[in-house]
């Protein structure tokens, strides 16, 4: 099975990453067209170079990647935002689709604590729903699953999310090393001294945090889209 988790960023992707790496039957690819969309924007990311030296520039060729014959399962942890118009979308239906979910204002809060001005293409909501329509128009049902309720009860959603993939759960996926995985993506220094930091999914979330201004107005704009997809959640 190739499972593509698609989320935003600051979406808990890197600790579900984490969790699906402690499988004995599943790798991992953290990311895969980063550096592809990096290389078609010209956006300047912390670390850009480095991705774009470290990483496959070519869509087509990480397409072919996620798709090629392989033991076990393969977990791809893939970022809404960076699967661009120009970048084609059929081999969507040879994968298992995965929409990870967070409420938009615990994301543009994350968010801003590792980066400044962010739009809200930045956060992925508008592409998320756009890949969720994709996917539906494909006929897959694809499955959705929010962050704030994996921190609620790690086990309960990780469980329910294994039974809808067809997957034993694996009380492995509880917990992790501390110091990140040799999956990580080079961007990890900047993006994940968190998680690195952690040997499990941290504990359950507290009130909305407030936010003012442009990034006030960025939440309410997301909020639709992550409505949308929330009323999808089989929980």
């Amino acid at each position: 099975m190739r499972i593509a988790m698609w989320s935003g960023p600051r979406n808990l992707s890197t600790a579900m990453m984490y969790a699906f790496a402690q499988r004995s039957d599943c790798a991992v690819w953290d990311e895969p067209f980063y550096a592809a969309y990096l290389a078609a924007t010209g956006l300047q990311h912390p670390m850009r170079d480095a991705v774009i030296d470290q990483g496959e520039v070519d869509p087509e060729a990480v397409i072919t990647k996620c798709l090629s014959d392989r033991e076990g399962h393969l977990y791809l942890k893939l970022m809404t935002h960076h699967m661009l118009p120009g970048f084609r979308r059929d081999w969507l239906a040879d994968v298992t689709n995965v929409f990870l979910i967070r409420h938009p204002a615990r994301a543009v809060a994350s968010y801003l604590a590792k980066r400044e001005n962010p739009t809200l293409d930045d956060l992925g909501f508008r592409q998320q729903a756009e890949l969720f329509d994709a996917v539906l128009a494909m006929g897959q049902t694809p499955l959705v699953i929010d962050s704030h309720e994996i921190r609620e009860d790690p086990e309960k959603s990780l469980t329910r999310l294994c039974t809808a993939l067809g997957l034993e759960f694996d009380p492995a996926m509880l917990r992790w090393p501390a110091g990140g995985n040799a999956a990580d993506g080079i961007w990890a220094a900047h993006w994940y001294p968190a998680v690195h930091g952690s040997t499990g999914f941290a504990g359950p979330e507290g009130d909305l945090p407030e936010l003012s201004g442009k990034h006030a107005e960025m939440c309410r704009t997301a909020m639709p889209f992550y409505d949308r997809l929330r009323a999808s959640d089989g929980s």
